[in-house]
């Protein structure tokens, strides 16, 4: 699931960055790189940009930048755990 499609007040840990070039290396420097836990905390009223909390910070986001952001949602994750007990 990529960070654009995730609503308000849920979240995952980044599996992957897409893009390329100058636009990826902005994401990756901002902090958003692989296995950071990420949380989505607004959404314009429009749909962009979008308000995100990771790292003890919040970050502001196009929505356009946050769909090159694969994340594993957070309820994913749970079942992942419960399989492995």
């Amino acid at each position: 699931m990529t960070l654009d499609k995730v609503k308000t007040g849920h979240g995952g840990v980044i599996v992957q960055i897409g893009g390329q070039g100058m636009l990826r290396r902005r994401l990756l420097d901002m902090g958003l790189t692989p296995k950071t836990r990420v949380m989505v905390r607004k959404v314009a009223p429009m749909g962009d940009p979008i308000e995100l909390y990771l790292r003890g910070y919040e970050l502001t986001i196009r929505a356009e930048e946050a769909a090159n952001i694969e994340i594993l949602p957070d309820e994913e994750n749970k079942n992942e755990q419960h399989v492995g007990e």
